[in-house]
């Protein structure tokens, strides 16, 4: 891997795990409404499920591979 991947790999986590935060802090704002949109709140969860995938994809691609 070419270091200029490696770095973008590195800005594409941090992205993602700012945007994994802020879905975080939304659901939980949401969740103590009186009347919680449970629709909102499900699509939220859901996108932030499909962000913590992307990280742990993104992670494994910045292990090296070992040779058996």
């Amino acid at each position: 891997m070419r270091i200029t991947e490696s770095v973008q790999i590195e800005n594409r986590i941090a992205e993602l795990n700012q945007e994994h935060q802020d879905l975080h802090y939304v659901i939980e704002l949401l969740v103590q409404e009186l009347q919680p949109d449970q629709l909102r709140i499900r699509r939220l969860k859901k996108r932030k499920l499909f962000v913590k995938d992307q990280l742990i994809h993104l992670h494994s691609d910045l292990i090296p591979d070992i040779d058996a």
